[in-house]
């Protein structure tokens, strides 16, 4: 009896890790009122814990792509859940603010970094022909992290307090990725793929001195990290540095910037604006679930369409909608105009978000992907790092979010743009 791909076991293990590490990091804005609260401070300044471990999560990412390529997934990932529930653990201890930038900034941050690059950039290397689909398949794990997480965590806040949650949240996470740490695997190799007909995707994903993608089909042999010759951590860093400084990557590096701070101000700060505008922390929370419900469809029928349609196009599409939408943020008077805001935005945000490493592939090549990617990833690193803390800060200064969401939808459109142009060089 032919085994299916195991390749789709891959995708369930990616699942589960985008499920924890924007489950908890975009759930933040439940806690913030309350952690502003606790340790007396101001909103942008509460923010700050948030940029850290998302500054931590990208910046980490540059170098933990490469020990991923070089150490394996599995390892990798063990040693990432660790980081992270210590990191938890710490933050439901603390004692003063500088301890809380320190454990969930610093130590979680690094922890999903690790957890991040595997579950985003493992998929890739066991898809080609279905690589949106499969990809966001992975990645809808952080749209039903934000649908489950968020209104979980408000309703321990409220029975436990928010130190408790951590220390629950903690446990989760732990049983969560010991599961995705057992099932995770590198690459395919011969024993993992059944005969032809059953396999889904060509077996081996290389890139070529240019940096195009070629494919072994059919029954041919495949060619495992054991087999292939490593190149030495210097010439897999010139590789990386020669990608690094073509126009292609300071677009999409650029790009990402822009069109990110729409999902940092709106997941950090949309709890706290809901009931700025007369509504409640609740429905503030209840459309956080939605953009994560939406956000899940997204990245599965947005993913599977971009296959056919295009990726590049697709993504781009996305992201000026994601741009469009928190134009109209100030706009928003109801429960239910909230509610379809998160529909729209969580949609454009899920098709978007399928794509990042497809994307990322398609236009550098899969060679040294989780170090590329990594890279790249730096993008999230300064958009989630300034966004919400000037937002904050604006609010704090004017008493309204309409001037910061203005300039982020018009930065995300302009991003879609630079993605178009950077396609439009590799041609």
């Amino acid at each position: 009896m032919n085994r299916p791909y195991y390749g789709w076991i891959v995708v369930l293990a990616c699942f589960l890790g985008t499920f924890v590490v924007f489950g908890l990091s975009y759930s933040f804005g439940v806690f913030l009122e309350r952690m502003a609260d606790d340790f007396a401070r101001s909103r942008g300044v509460t923010t700050i814990a948030f940029g850290v471990q998302t500054l931590m999560l990208y910046v980490g990412a540059v170098l933990v792509g490469v020990f991923v390529d070089r150490l394996g997934t599995r390892r990798m990932l063990a040693m990432g859940t660790a980081v992270l529930c210590l990191g938890l653990v710490w933050t439901s201890l603390a004692s003063s603010w500088v301890t809380v930038v320190l454990a969930y900034g610093v130590v979680t941050g690094i922890g999903m970094s690790v957890v991040y690059v595997v579950a985003y950039a493992t998929v890739p290397r066991w898809f080609d022909r279905r690589a949106g689909f499969a990809g966001g398949v992975a990645s809808a794990g952080l749209g039903v992290g934000m649908l489950v997480v968020a209104p979980a965590a408000t309703v321990l806040i409220d029975r436990v307090g928010w130190r408790s949650s951590f220390l629950v949240l903690a446990g989760v996470v732990a049983v969560l990725l010991l599961v995705a740490t057992v099932l995770i695997r590198d690459e395919p190799t011969t024993e993992l793929i059944p005969s032809a007909e059953f396999a889904d995707e060509p077996r081996s994903l290389e890139a070529n001195g240019d940096g195009d993608r070629r494919t072994n089909g059919g029954d041919s042999e495949t060619r495992t990290p054991e087999a292939a010759e490593r190149p030495s951590v210097g010439e897999q860093l010139a590789d990386v540095y020669a990608i690094a400084r073509s126009p292609s990557f300071v677009l999409v590096f650029v790009g990402w910037v822009a069109i990110y701070t729409t999902m940092y101000i709106v997941f950090v700060h949309l709890v706290v604006y809901a009931s700025d505008i007369g509504l409640s922390r609740a429905a503030g929370a209840t459309a956080l679930a939605v953009i994560g419900g939406a956000n899940a469809v997204g990245r599965v029928g947005i993913g599977y369409v971009s296959d056919y349609v295009g990726r590049v196009r697709v993504f781009a599409g996305c992201s000026a909608i994601m741009g469009v939408s928190t134009l109209a943020l100030p706009t928003i008077e109801t429960t239910l105009a909230l509610f379809a805001f998160a529909l729209v935005f969580g949609l454009a945000y899920g098709g978007n978000g399928a794509l990042l490493a497809p994307l990322t592939g398609d236009l550098f090549g899969r060679a040294n992907l989780n170090a590329v990617f990594g890279l790249i990833s730096g993008a999230f690193a300064l958009s989630g790092l300034v966004a919400p803390f000037l937002a904050g800060i604006g609010y704090d200064t004017l008493g309204t979010y309409d001037p910061a969401f203005a300039l982020a939808g018009v930065a995300a459109v302009l991003g879609a743009m630079a993605i178009v142009a950077a396609d439009r060089l590799q041609d």
